[in-house]
């Protein structure tokens, strides 16, 4: 989820980050948008259910995230304003630094 929401920042540093960082905010985006649980999810509670018997229907994030990160309930309007969050801040990070590489190269002819 960090990685989602801050990870263009890394490209600061390390510019082919971005071959995994936008597939991950694209679907990042996507779930938020359109309410829908990591695929892994299923998994992890057939698992539980294998190895201790305690499969709640809960993937990782609903259990132990967001009673921290989100306050109350989580409803679809907060799902909808944290994926505009998650696009509109990759997106002003992206922008800076396409602009700031396309001005130095400009600026090197």
């Amino acid at each position: 989820m960090i990685f989602v929401l801050c990870g263009g920042l890394l490209l600061l540093r390390w510019r082919r980050i971005a071959w995994l960082h936008l597939p991950a905010t694209l679907w990042g985006a996507v779930v938020e948008f359109t309410g829908w649980i990591c695929p892994l999810t299923p998994i992890e509670n057939w698992l539980r259910e294998q190895g201790d018997g305690i499969g709640d229907g809960q993937d990782f994030i609903a259990r132990y995230l967001l009673p921290i990160l989100y306050p109350g309930e989580l409803t679809r309007d907060i799902q909808w304003l944290l994926g505009t969050v998650v696009i509109v801040l990759n997106a002003a990070v992206y922008w800076w630094l396409w602009h700031r590489q396309a001005h130095g190269a400009a600026r090197n002819r």
